[in-house]
């Protein structure tokens, strides 16, 4: 490694070691930033990025932490007997939707890098007696999932927190089956921000300064094998993303969008 490569490693581990604290606090109830993550926790907020209030009602009190920025399963197109992965699971919600969807023949795995996200999410699963529904420690840059074992690939509002997502990308592939696909909710930069923004801890773990263009991702999505990508903007985001740091601007700068891609099938012979 050389001289370049360790200094972005170690600027890469600074960023995890700052979002893993953040989150870690929220998921303890002990964050002290006035806007510490991407959405507010509210009912209201979560029925404004689609879903519903069935939806809100069957997963248990604590696993919807507002920390989303859209509804990862309007795109998802879930089926009874899939293998989904959650990448960035939190208190699980998004998980445990997906679970009711796959039905017991099918099977949901969450992964995290906030111990006391899992821990959160593991007593959720508890109280809901979800059975189909496990929950793993780890990074979404490093996944701890064996090749080719999923079918579908969730996450909402998370990629944009690593400092890594070509690696995150590859990752999804690695793990997906043929012909498995990616659904994603995430933040992307609609114009270059400031450095000063870029640099700015708040903007960081409040899911702005580490967004990346429809173009970077389109690119980095190709380049690791993924096929039929599209991502669409959500200009009516513009409404919450306004209220994540208030006076910063940030929703000149990013946008909601709703980001697919397909591993394609085996091919016949």
């Amino acid at each position: 490694m050389n001289h370049d490569e360790s200094s972005e490693s170690v600027a890469n581990d600074v960023i995890r070691e700052q979002v893993r604290a953040q989150y870690g606090a929220v998921a303890e109830g002990t964050s002290s930033l006035s806007a510490p993550t991407c959405c507010s926790g509210s009912a209201d907020a979560s029925l404004a990025l689609g879903y519903t209030k069935e939806d809100l009602e069957v997963v248990p009190e604590g696993a919807n932490l507002g920390l989303g920025c859209g509804n990862p399963q309007a795109l998802a197109s879930l089926q009874p007997g899939e293998v989904v992965l959650d990448l960035g699971s939190g208190g699980g919600f998004d998980s445990f939707l997906a679970a009711r969807q796959v039905g017991e023949t099918g099977r949901v795995i969450g992964v995290d890098m906030t111990p006391a996200m899992i821990s959160k999410a593991r007593r959720n699963a508890e109280t809901l007696e979800a059975t189909n529904v496990e929950f793993r420690l780890g990074e979404i840059e490093h996944l701890p999932v064996a090749d080719g074992t999923v079918d579908v690939i969730l996450s909402n509002c998370v990629i944009n927190l690593s400092p890594d997502k070509r690696s995150v990308f590859a990752e999804a592939f690695r793990v997906l089956t043929p012909g498995g696909r990616l659904a994603i909710s995430d933040v992307v930069e609609i114009q270059p921000m400031s450095e000063q923004m870029r640099r700015d801890e708040m903007a960081l773990v409040g899911c702005i300064a580490g967004a990346a263009s429809v173009e970077e991702l389109e690119r980095l999505l190709t380049e690791v094998g993924f096929d039929t990508v599209h991502v669409e903007l959500q200009p009516e985001s513009r409404e919450f993303i306004q209220d994540w740091i208030p006076g910063s601007g940030a929703e000149d700068y990013v946008s909601s969008a709703k980001i697919t891609a397909r591993r394609a099938p085996a091919c016949c012979g």
